[in-house]
């Protein structure tokens, strides 16, 4: 959650999925459930109230916490889209040479990438998730198949 709004528990919303905060829709934040009473703002900048929020002092209690939906309720994913906590600590590889383990994915303004904790050790790597850098992704496996040539890793 963001800076809150005024003085009435609305609070800025990181990083948005507007289609998720609509009016109504139940959220966990800090290990309990709420509902959206109110909305405002833009698909950019949402702000949001939630139930049992009532003013600012509130509102601040829940700065920097995250602010979750269910699974259930989001939209379904396209078969090239994954969740990030399922990539996380899937094996990456090159074919058949080991390069290490997710650790997280991070947004970054041109992509989504994944931070690569590396087998042997040494700076991790980020791959970012597109089609050059990224084979294929087998999530039930727990594996994650990369070009290191394009990620100008030919050693």
């Amino acid at each position: 959650m963001g800076r809150p709004h005024g003085l009435d528990g609305g609070l800025y919303v990181g990083e948005p999925n507007p289609v998720l905060l609509e009016v109504g829709s139940l959220v966990h934040v800090c290990g309990r459930q709420a509902r959206i009473t109110r909305r405002a703002g833009s698909h950019r900048r949402v702000i949001v109230w939630l139930e049992g929020c009532f003013d600012r002092a509130a509102a601040e209690a829940l700065r920097g916490e995250q602010l979750l939906v269910s699974r259930a309720d989001a939209p379904a994913l396209d078969p090239d889209e994954w969740w990030a906590e399922d990539l996380e600590g899937c094996n990456v590889h090159d074919g058949g040479r080991q390069v290490g383990k997710v650790v997280r994915m991070l947004s970054l303004p041109s992509c989504e990438v994944l931070q690569v904790n590396r087998a042997s050790g040494g700076a991790a790597l980020l791959v970012p998730l597109i089609s050059d850098a990224v084979r294929a992704v087998d999530v039930e496996r727990g594996e994650i198949d990369v070009d290191l040539r394009f990620l100008g890793e030919d050693g």
